[in-house]
């Protein structure tokens, strides 16, 4: 291999925009990588014959003249450079690197030449400006003046619309300076003019993206699209892929790339994408002489083309465009297709999976290089489990989610990402294996690959639950139920139950043994169920909520910190240093983020900080406990969780109904239907919540005379009672005189 000279950060102006690319300059060619558009652009180093070295507002600029007349600009080089340019030009190319002084003075009249497809404007015969001419779009010319419009780019933050040259005549030169100006600016400009007949046309063309049917006409240099209501000239130039893809009914979608795109008011149509039938066969006959078709394309097209329309189409545009076709290469889906059915943003479409990259079609199209590419992620879709979604991350930052996507096509779709296209993948949580989401997909509660430092804090979770139990007990965790209205912790019935009645005579099953008890019907098998649970209060509950602490022994020792808090206390005011307002929330999420990505030393520094803290804890709760088993059976300290249970279980047997709760309380259509029902439902009660006997029916007249009667024992008001103590209820049954 020859010698060469590589350049990493070099720009590219294209239409008022800069765009970085790559510069490599062998001995043989010159090769130019646009990191924007992924375009490779290469001439041989025959071709070049001139070399210039000038300052430019971003540094230096090689300047390449070819003989073609094309004039290639590179932009910032550093001053340093010129020192290895210079020879590398001159051992090389045979021709010396110029230095080409530019005119600062700021006039606005001067001298202009032309060279190449570059217009030089001069003053004292140094270069003030330049205008690559392929950046004008149009050209006017009036009695003393020529107007130069330009090809706007969305790239560019400043666009030069119009410039005006006032060409002074000259009446002793026959030749009228003004025609001549304006003659060498059309030549080389990138003008757009429907001149002559077409090279081909093909009439009524499916596009999906402009939506519509068109005319398509391929002229030389460039093709255009003539509908109904608008038509739209795209210059080759501005072409940059072509692609076909095959769809799955039997159709076939012929991709063009554009940038910059066509413009139809505020809409930007970065592809043109055309449909075809893979059936439909057509007959072609281009507008050329054969032996300009021989001499122009070397046989690659023929005067009549007869064949399938999407071959003939893609066959012709390849050979005027000069851009090869891509078309799907080795991946192949689970149905045995080409792509995968996804959906992007709103609309459904189709993802193919590239040798080079992503395309998704159609709506809206895009196209995602391989090396654009950050990483990529897979995750469950929301609420279904018959889907995933695929996300794709680029270095600018942009990220890209495909959602739908079949449970089925995650093998193929993770072994191409992976194994053949060595993409990086990532996911919430580390990094994600290929069984570890068909895990998932599949109810799995692992989120991925095992995670260290997840591990670490479940161990110091049932550490810490171990240890706000004193050690002694195992068997402290209660399950949580879930809420059913109507049972026998509370007395207020399901809304619209139409058997109110029955939650009445049911909560009085827990009176004193041996007194009458009323015939009642059986509940539904779903209410005998839920009534299996304990009943509910406010205060006293003798279950556990979840999430509560128990009562902590002031003199019990406290928990070792772990690793983590013992770097998050030595950092936490630098954290709030460098982020000046943080929240405390805030302050938690920046400092997790910063503990996964420290160094391994001084992970390890405070691993061995809090392995000494937790030796140092363990003496300490060693020492407590032997003091607490030295104190007397009558201290409350002494007394087991488990006893203490068992008390409050043995307490709460006996029916309390609490009066003022808002678990227990009852409507006013419930209260009046107790009382119409029953003996001891008076209206001299002050509290609906007390246990009340069942006796037999009376009149109407009886019922007003016993509504303060012996409706409760002593028995059973002080089983009531007792039941309200271990409740914590403030409210008391009701006793009757």
């Amino acid at each position: 291999m020859g010698e060469f000279l590589e350049f990493q950060e070099v720009l590219q102006e294209i239409r008022g925009a800069m765009n970085p690319g790559r510069l490599k300059l062998q001995d043989s060619s010159v090769i130019f990588k646009n990191l924007k558009t992924g375009i490779v652009e290469q001439f041989p180093s025959s071709d070049i014959i001139s070399a210039n070295w000038m300052m430019r507002a971003r540094g230096y600029c090689l300047r390449l003249v070819l003989s073609n007349d094309i004039v290639h600009r590179f932009d910032g080089f550093r001053e340093s450079d010129y020192e290895r340019l210079s020879p590398f030009v001159k051992k090389c190319y045979n021709i010396p690197l110029e230095k080409k002084d530019l005119s600062l003075k700021g006039w606005n009249w001067g001298s202009v030449n032309f060279e190449g497809n570059s217009l030089d404007f001069e003053v004292n015969n140094k270069m003030m400006f330049e205008i690559p001419l392929g950046n004008v779009s149009h050209s006017t010319k009036g009695k003393n003046e020529v107007a130069l419009e330009f090809h706007q780019n969305d790239d560019a933050a400043v666009s030069l619309m119009e410039l005006r040259f006032h060409i002074p005549g000259d009446k002793d030169v026959e030749v009228d300076s003004v025609e001549n100006f304006y003659q060498n600016v059309v030549e080389k400009a990138d003008i757009i003019q429907a001149t002559g007949t077409a090279i081909a046309i093909f009439t009524e063309v499916q596009c999906l993206t402009p939506r519509g049917r068109y005319d398509i006409k391929i002229y030389p240099s460039f093709l255009q699209l003539h509908g109904k209501t608008f038509d739209y000239k795209i210059p080759f130039t501005t072409v940059l892929r072509l692609f076909l893809l095959p769809h799955r009914d039997r159709q076939m979608y012929f991709v063009v790339s554009l940038d910059p795109p066509i413009k139809q008011g505020q809409t930007r149509y970065h592809f043109i994408i055309m449909l075809f039938n893979k059936e439909d066969e057509m007959t072609l006959e281009l507008g050329l002489k054969e032996d300009e078709i021989e001499d122009r394309y070397a046989g690659k097209l023929t005067k009549e083309m007869s064949g399938l329309e999407y071959e003939i189409v893609s066959r012709v545009m390849k050979t005027l465009v000069n851009r090869k076709i891509t078309v799907p290469g080795s991946f192949i889906s689970n149905t045995g297709n080409r792509s995968i059915g996804c959906s992007y943003k709103a609309a459904t479409g189709f993802l193919y999976p590239l040798e080079r990259g992503f395309i998704f079609v159609h709506k809206p199209p895009l196209h995602i290089r391989f090396d654009e590419i950050a990483n990529v992620n897979f995750a469950r879709s929301v609420g279904n489990t018959r889907s995933f979604d695929f996300d794709v991350e680029t270095k600018a930052g942009a990220i890209y989610t495909f959602v739908g996507i079949e449970k089925e096509e995650y093998g193929k779709l993770y072994d191409f990402v992976v194994s053949q296209k060595k993409l990086r993948v990532k996911n919430v949580g580390g990094k994600l294996s290929k069984g570890g989401y068909m895990e998932r997909m599949s109810g799995s509660e692992e989120e991925g690959e095992h995670d260290a430092y997840m591990e670490r804090m479940k161990a110091e979770g049932k550490e810490r639950d171990v240890d706000d139990d004193g050690g002694d007990d195992d068997d402290d965790d209660s399950t949580d139920d879930d809420f059913a209205p109507g049972e026998s912790g509370s007395d207020v019935a399901e809304e619209y139950d139409s058997n109110v009645t029955d939650s009445d005579k049911d909560s009085e099953d827990g009176d004193k043994e041996g007194s009458p008890k009323p015939v009642k019907k059986k509940p539904p098998k779903e209410k005998r169920e839920k009534k299996e649970r304990a009943p509910k209060s406010e205060k006293g509950s003798t279950r556990r909520k979840r999430g509560s602490k128990k009562d902590r022994d002031p003199s019990q020792p406290k928990r070792a910190q772990s690793a983590y808090f013992l770097w998050l206390n030595d950092h936490r005011g630098q954290i709030k240093e460098e982020n000046p307002g943080i929240s405390i929330t805030e302050i938690s999420k920046k400092a997790g983020e910063m503990w996964k990505k420290i160094e391994t030393d001084e992970k390890a520094k405070y691993d061995k900080l809090a392995a000494k803290e937790k030796v140092k804890y363990e003496e300490a709760m060693s020492a407590w406990r032997e003091t607490k088993r030295d104190e007397p059976p009558s201290s409350p300290s002494a007394v087991s969780s488990k006893k203490r249970r068992k008390q409050l279980k043995q307490t709460t047997k006996s029916p309390s109904k609490s009066a003022g709760t808002g678990e227990n309380y009852k409507s006013k259509e419930f209260i009046s239907s107790s009382e119409s029902e029953s003996d001891g439902g008076g209206k001299g009660s002050d509290s609906d919540e007390a246990p009340l006997k069942k006796s037999k029916h009376k009149s109407d007249d009886e019922k007003s005379d016993a509504s303060g009667g012996d409706a409760s024992g002593d028995a059973s008001g002080d089983a009531s009672g007792d039941a309200s103590e271990a409740s914590g209820d403030a409210s008391s049954p009701v006793d009757s005189d």
